[in-house]
């Protein structure tokens, strides 16, 4: 039985199960005794009676204690709980190793060395807080990506298997026939999938979700040539060169309800080796910040007077990331202390000279380069872009940085080492770490205080906070002000001109 404390409260996990509350999607897993079968608990499926339910606090612990995903709500859809997923917190730096696939060829040590831990004391942290150890989360991760894949796509199986991580086709038959007492392909003959030009895949969320004021923050900052944003979907291109796809992302067709086709976002994938697909998955739920939890950051958030507002008004505003560590860096460096689309116009210079141009096919999406590798931006001439020498030598500088490996993006850094590694760099100051952090990493404690708009927008009655105050007044915000951040930023766009003046690209 796994520790209850990382279960929300027993009635609450009744309720959430009895209507079928979409909020709690992911955050638990409704096991029937009866049935061995696990559920969502958004499950269309008849309530079972309450005496043969168990309820676990990830699907690697029903699974762990023999229970099979349904295959009606498809626990494989589920949002991950973005609470151990999130922030610094050990388990949360170790899940984000575990998402880029770090035990799929490495033994748990390397993984516990990789978060400053022991193994014995890392494995006893998943059972308590996910009532699985971290092999356990690992394989059940796994297992769920190529159930989906199998489910919602035309894939072979052996490319099911080298997208899920399996190193053979023989090793991922006989671990999904244990786990789940079928064979991959007698589940690929229960379901009936399109077969087209596009791999179409569901990336689910836990409303509410503002895709609307998603859209609208790229849009603002899309490059041309690289990616597109309208008001109803984001479509970009992403390498290697040698092998260049593009993929679209837009709302799941269909009511938002809380069955398998609400609340959803739609993932149209153009290229790519099926090795690639879990990896370009996970930086799309990153990307659009799909396994936020909206009700525990409000919670955290509506005590403060001038937030509480904005948090009733726009209840499903997220985290917009990017694509790419290295291009949100750049464009970051090329944004300090002008406006967004002075910054935008001339990132998208730098893309178009020296990204690397794409196939005539690609042109009739909008997309004409790939943007350009810190192997070419490193000693790269910049004079004619319109950046001023200082700003040039910094772009070049994150650019060797990167490539000597004195800054990173990996996932299992705290934010207080990211910000101390990237403002020991010349030219890159607290904003601009702390901005890259939000916006490249999905920090959600990631916090500009230096940004002009928060200063201003803090107040809300034309006044300007210091870096200092502001910093002070959003210590009550930990461990989300990066949400804080978006909240006062949409706050600040929607607002009349004169009431934010001239200010950082944020």
């Amino acid at each position: 039985m796994p520790n209850v404390s990382a279960l929300p409260d027993p009635h609450v996990c009744e309720q959430a199960r009895m209507s079928r509350d979409p909020r709690f999607d992911g955050l638990f897993f409704t096991a029937v005794t009866s049935t061995g079968i696990y559920c969502r608990p958004v499950c269309p499926a008849p309530a079972p009676k309450p005496r043969n339910v168990t309820y676990y606090p990830s699907a690697a612990a029903a699974e762990a204690a023999g229970f099979r995903p349904c295959l009606r709500c498809r626990p494989e859809l589920s949002p991950a709980d973005g609470t151990w997923r999130r922030g610094d917190e050990v388990v949360a730096r170790a899940l984000k190793l575990i998402d880029q696939g770090m035990l799929a060829d490495q033994p748990l040590a390397a993984l516990a060395e990789r978060v400053h831990i022991g193994e014995r004391q890392l494995r006893r942290l998943f059972v308590e807080r996910l009532g699985a150890p971290p092999i356990g989360v690992h394989g059940t991760r796994r297992l769920l990506f190529a159930k989906q894949l199998l489910t919602e796509t035309a894939l072979p199986i052996t490319e099911v298997a080298l997208a899920a991580g399996f190193g053979s086709l023989r090793r991922f038959n006989t671990s999904f026939r244990e786990a789940y007492a079928m064979a991959p392909r007698d589940l690929r003959k229960r379901t009936v999938v399109a077969d087209g030009d596009a791999l179409t895949l569901r990336l689910h969320y836990r409303p509410p979700y503002d895709f609307a004021a998603m859209l609208d923050f790229l849009r603002g900052r899309a490059l041309p040539g690289v990616e597109v944003a309208d008001a109803g979907s984001y479509t970009r291109v992403f390498g290697p060169a040698e092998a260049p796809g593009w993929l679209r992302v837009s709302a799941w067709p269909g009511p938002a309800t809380g069955n398998e086709r609400g609340h959803a976002l739609k993932l149209e994938l153009h290229g790519g080796q099926p090795a690639a697909l879990l990896e370009i998955v996970n930086r799309l739920r990153r990307m659009f910040d799909l396994d936020a939890d909206p009700h525990t950051i409000a919670a955290a958030l509506r005590s403060d007077a001038r937030l509480r507002p904005l948090l009733r008004k726009r209840p499903g505003l997220r985290i917009p990331s990017g694509w790419d560590g290295f291009e949100i860096a750049v464009r970051a460096v090329i944004g300090q202390q002008v406006s967004v689309a002075a910054a935008r116009t001339v990132t998208a210079r730098l893309a178009q000279r020296l990204g690397t141009p794409l196939p005539e096919a690609f042109a009739a999406r909008g997309l004409l380069h790939l943007f350009p590798l810190p192997e070419t931006l490193a000693e790269a001439d910049l004079g004619s872009l319109g950046l001023t020498r200082a700003r040039a030598e910094t772009v070049r500088g994150i650019a060797r940085a990167l490539l000597d490996g004195r800054v990173d993006f990996r996932p299992e850094a705290t934010l207080e080492e990211f910000v101390e590694r990237w403002t020991a760099l010349p030219g890159i100051g607290p904003w601009t770490a702390h901005y890259i952090a939000l916006r490249a990493l999905g920090h959600p404690d990631a916090f500009p205080a230096e940004d002009l708009v928060l200063q201003r927008a803090l107040p809300g009655d034309g006044s300007r906070l210091s870096a200092k105050a502001l910093r002070a007044h959003a210590d009550a915000w930990r461990p989300w002000r990066g949400y804080a951040v978006i909240q006062l930023w949409r706050d600040a766009m929607v607002a009349p001109p004169a009431a934010t003046g001239r200010a950082r690209a944020a």
